[in-house]
Formats: structure tokens, sequence, C-alpha cells
């Protein structure tokens, strides 16, 4: 089974080095309140699906119902190809997933032009790797290189992100890596996609965040954490975050919602259809 560590550096480092933006309709009267319209999908959760079936993978996905997908690379289609699947299966494809290391490449405005060229209107930091993040220094230096490139993507339209994980919670030195990266970046320049179960895992509160920083988490990974000492992945319904409670809260300024699910414990599609069932159905 391929880790996410290794599936990131492939995919980033392959044909893309990592739809308009649609804004987030809500129905339903007030009675009833609001509910998602078009409810997304990080791919990384078929990625083995996709490495054998791209196009095929992606109808699947359409007919369950999702409107929207994150991609994660591309399995070494071009830009337009991409572009192909997605309107043949009338997707929309708001965001992708980049690394450090596309950031510093000699490459990275052909990713940058690439995002561009596939429609995406966000262009987010996935991960960083522990070499990466061994003092607050490199955190600091980090910064100023999502500082740099969120300049590059504002020049061609796109909005950098970053997504985090919970070792960015974890105090280093006095300081608390998520907020210096919230602190010393543009809000302007610079969204947030905001995992829902790393932000659990790390015992933290969304709501604190959104109180300090209103506005600035554009995305949600929307992924459940399981009732077990484990706290690992679960469907989401199915696990122990309140997703309602999230969802409710205003100042979020969140646009995209993505189901996520690193690990499935049979048929991926099996457990991301049994999450589209649950959110579809979730009033908040």
């Amino acid at each position: 089974m391929i880790n996410r560590r290794a599936f990131i550096t492939r995919s980033v480092t392959g044909a893309l080095g990592s739809l308009a933006i649609s804004q987030l309709g809500l129905g339903g009267g007030a009675s009833q309140g609001k509910r998602i319209q078009k409810i997304g999908l990080q791919l990384y959760t078929l990625r083995k699906e996709l490495e054998k079936d791209f196009e095929g993978t992606l109808a699947k996905v359409a007919a369950i119902g999702f409107k929207e997908v994150e991609f994660a690379g591309y399995y070494n289609r071009t830009p337009e190809q991409v572009k192909t699947v997605l309107k043949v299966n009338k997707l929309s494809a708001p965001s992708a997933h980049t690394l450090l290391a596309a950031m510093k490449s000699k490459d990275w405005q052909k990713t940058v032009d690439d995002t561009r060229a596939v429609g995406h209107k966000y262009l987010v930091l996935a991960y960083l790797f522990p070499p990466e993040r061994q003092k607050l220094d490199d955190y600091k230096r980090i910064i100023e290189q999502i500082n740099k490139a969120a300049e590059d993507c504002k020049k061609a339209g796109i909005q950098f992100a970053y997504h985090n994980h919970d070792f960015e919670f974890e105090t280093m030195e006095g300081q608390v890596p998520y907020d210096l990266i919230l602190k010393e970046t543009d809000p302007k320049l610079v969204k947030m996609e905001l995992d829902l179960y790393w932000i659990s895992k790390a015992k933290q509160a969304p709501e604190k965040y959104f109180n300090r920083y209103p506005g600035r988490f554009e995305l949600f990974h929307v992924k459940d954490m399981d009732n077990t000492p484990k706290a690992f992945f679960t469907e989401v319904g199915r696990g122990v975050i309140d997703f309602k409670r999230i969802f409710q809260m205003k100042n979020s300024g969140v646009k995209h919602y993505f189901v996520e699910q690193d690990e499935t414990p049979g048929a991926a599609l099996d457990s991301i259809k049994i999450s589209y069932d649950y959110l579809q159905k979730l009033r908040f």
C-alpha cells in the first residue's frame, strides 16, 4: 500500500508538480436549516483506484453525487486531459495540492501555469515532511516560501492556501507553528484549508481559530475520527466529530467542503458513498 508521503511526493513531481470557484449554495428553509449544495471529495482517498482507472473512477465519483473534487496528483494526465474528464462528468475542481519541494523547484512557475490551465482557483501546500520542520526557524523559512509562492499565485489569479495536520499545533520553542503561519502570512494571499480530523486530533477547537482569524478558512477537509483509543479515520458521520456544530459557525469563511478518508476498512468507493450520504442529509 502506498503511503501518503510517497504518494504526494510522486504525484507532485509528475505532470503538474502538484473550475472556477463555486460559491457554496445553501438551500433549505430556515426551519430545516442549511445544507451543502456542492459536496466535494479530496481524491487522495481514491489514489489506488485512480492509478488503475483515472477516467472511470472520476465517473464513479460523479455518479455517487459529488460535484467538486480536489486533486493530489494527475496520474500523468495533461491539464487538457484533466479538463476533459472533468467536463464529461460535470465535475468542478476548485483546488489542487502541492508540496514545499515543488515551491522551491525551478519548475515552480510551470506548476502555477498548469494549475491555472486546469482551472483550479486554489493551490494548497499539502504537507510538511519531518526533515522540513525540525525547529521553529524551519517554519520561519517555510513562511517566507509560502509568502513568495502566494505572490506568484496571485499574479496567475490563483489563491494560495495551507493544509494542516496535527504537528503544526505542537508547541515549539514557546510558539505554536500554526499560529505563526496565520500571523506571519497575508490573510488576503494565504487562506487555510482546515482539516477537521487533524485539528481535532491535536485537541484544538476550530472556533478558537475562526474567532481569531475570521474568513481565513475557505476550504474544509471533512474527515471523521472513530471512537477508539487509536482515534483513527472513519466515514463521515460514523465518528465523534460534531460537523453540524462546526458548520453552523458563521465566521470561518468556508466555501468548499471536501470529504477525505486517508484509510478505509474496505472499498474506498463504499466509504465515500457513506460519507456523501451523511452530508447530503445533514442540515445545520
